[in-house]
């Protein structure tokens, strides 16, 4: 039998695009002689599509792409996902499902058992979960069809009482085929292969698993579809971070006709080290998540300009080459707005990084404006001292300036926040805190420093100056974010722990850390979770980003 993995880029609720990617890589597998063809999760209409699962229309909308589908699956057998309606009364409306389509009719459809709930995923709002479990009988195969967390319980799981496979088995299936929505971050990939291995193991059967790829808002998915065989050896692995299609035959005797791929793509293997975050740790797959975070949110909402507020420091650096590389250099527009305290070199090192570029850029200073603001506000403050209200006027003009730029050229501003600053509330609601799209909102400050080195592997783009001077919001005379935080290399660790690692006071000062410290840090995070309940999508990367998969209380009054 040979069956195609098609690893695509769908587009939510794009029906009528998702669905011709479909045909024409059905069309392309029956061209090569596929016997079956295997597409990702929620294929039809885009995963996740969230409350539009909630509309009857939307629903009507996947039923006809699955049938322009099934019209197609003649000489070969299709299988893809989409949501489906409970035929019982008692329970959700909806199942995400599994189709198996061939000689034009719909042979079969397998349910989701296992329904996420936690951090991104919110399944179990949706959809019904199985509960009957059949292999499918296809051309003298008996296949085991799962969908993406089923095969995330082999029995030990405690979020899950059944094991879909378990299941399975007691009808002796010949192979395991799973479609998936896997979404990246830096740590799960290895993670994700050692699960398909672990199943490849249990169940001495060979695995097909297709995942989706591209990115869907804040959620990034990376592909890295894989073949496996009985002996947990690969037998193909698509690239990641890109669309790809690939074959493989399965002989009579569960075995591929395929050798072993003898140069797998990368697999995620480092870790984040709790006393440092400036290790090599696969920052190639993290500049690649931002770079297609990027291109898609550009590309699926039908925006071509980008604008960045260029202030000679690292995080607005690192997003500016970011999006001209994401978008080109001729759709980046960099706005230099120096003020009373930029230091000369702020404004030299920006425009210097936007000749590396070549991409456009304008210079308008905000000292004017800023005492104009002062004169009109004495009234009012009088003789009060200079404070936060000045210093954040200051990011309020730069954010009202190059938020008039974006809307008189079509431009959406991406916000150059880092996780450390969005942790502590290191930033200015409606100033540098504005933008349509988060860029480094889930990098922690030391990973901002390593993806600028890894910018520059090839040759100096970000100037060395950037790199090596010590952060600054240049809000007063002086300044430096040491004055009111700690220094990055102790901040970051304690804000991984508290944040990805969820662990409490007590714990982070066990392993070392300064109690005083920890609980000041730890209150600045809780704290100011109202001012991160109001910023733009941040693209995922971790295992714990700000946004839809942390729930915080804005009013909670734990270690605030």
């Amino acid at each position: 039998m040979k069956i195609f993995l098609a690893q695509q880029n769908y587009h939510i609720g794009n029906f009528e695009a998702n669905t011709a990617k479909i045909i024409d890589a059905i069309r392309q597998a029956k061209l090569q002689g596929g016997d079956l063809i295997v597409f990702s999760e929620l294929s039809v209409c885009g995963y996740p599509p969230r409350d539009f699962l909630e509309f009857n229309d939307f629903i009507e909308q996947c039923e006809k792409a699955v049938d322009a589908i099934r019209k197609e699956a003649d000489v070969i057998g299709v299988i893809i996902g989409a949501p489906t309606r409970n035929k019982e009364i008692l329970g959700k409306d909806l199942h995400n499902s599994a189709y198996l389509l061939y000689n034009e009719e719909v042979v079969d459809v397998a349910h989701k058992t296992l329904l996420p709930t936690y951090d991104i995923f919110d399944e179990y709002r949706y959809f019904e979960p199985a509960d009957s479990w059949n292999v499918i009988e296809f051309k003298g195969k008996r296949i085991a069809l799962t969908v993406c967390e089923d095969i995330w319980n082999l029995g030990n799981n405690p979020l899950y009482k059944i094991c879909p496979m378990d299941k399975l088995m007691e009808q002796r299936p010949d192979i395991m085929i799973n479609i998936s929505a896997s979404p990246f971050d830096y740590l799960h990939a290895e993670g994700r292969m050692s699960m398909i291995k672990q199943n490849v193991a249990k169940y001495k059967l060979p695995m097909v698993y297709c995942n989706t790829v591209g990115s869907q808002t804040e959620i990034v998915f990376d592909g890295g579809s894989v073949v496996m065989d009985t002996h947990q050896n690969l037998i193909a692995e698509l690239p990641y971070f890109e669309e790809a299609m690939q074959s493989v035959t399965l002989k009579d005797d569960k075995t591929f006709a395929e050798t072993p791929v003898k140069h797998a793509a990368a697999i995620p293997t480092a870790e984040l080290l709790p006393d440092g975050f400036d290790d090599d740790y696969d920052i190639d797959e993290i500049h690649q998540a931002l770079i297609l975070g990027i291109r898609d949110y550009f590309g699926k909402m039908g925006f071509t300009k980008a604008i960045v507020a260029s202030s000679g420091g690292i995080d607005s650096a690192v997003v500016l080459a970011l999006a001209c590389e994401a978008l080109g250099a001729e759709n980046v527009r960099a706005l230099l707005m120096p003020s009373h305290y930029s230091s000369s070199h702020s404004v030299t090192d920006a425009e210097q990084l936007s000749k590396n570029l070549n991409n456009q850029y304008d210079i308008l200073p905000i000292k004017d404006i800023f005492n104009t603001y002062e004169h009109t506000l004495k009234p009012v403050f009088k003789d009060l001292p200079f404070n936060v209200a000045e210093e954040n006027l200051q990011s309020r003009i730069r954010g009202a300036l190059v938020m008039a730029l974006s809307n008189k050229f079509g431009s959406i501003l991406l916000n150059t926040s880092n996780k450390s600053e969005l942790s502590t509330g290191y930033g200015t609601l409606y100033g540098d805190m504005a933008g349509g799209l988060g860029v480094l909102g889930d990098l922690y400050k030391m990973q901002v420093y390593a993806l600028a080195r890894y910018i520059n592997r090839n040759g100096e783009i970000i100037p060395q100056n950037i790199i090596d001077k010590a952060p600054s919001a240049e809000l007063r005379p002086d300044q430096k974010d040491s004055d009111s935080l700690p220094e990055y290399d102790v901040l970051d660790p304690i804000l991984y722990q508290y944040i990805e690692c969820r662990k409490g006071p007590k714990e982070i000062i066990a392993m070392g850390f300064e109690a005083a410290l920890v609980n000041r840090i730890l209150r600045l995070v809780n704290m100011n979770e109202y001012k991160r309940n109001q910023f733009c999508p941040i693209i995922r990367v971790s295992p714990k980003a700000f946004g839809i998969g942390r729930r915080v209380p804005i009013v909670g009054k734990y270690l605030s």
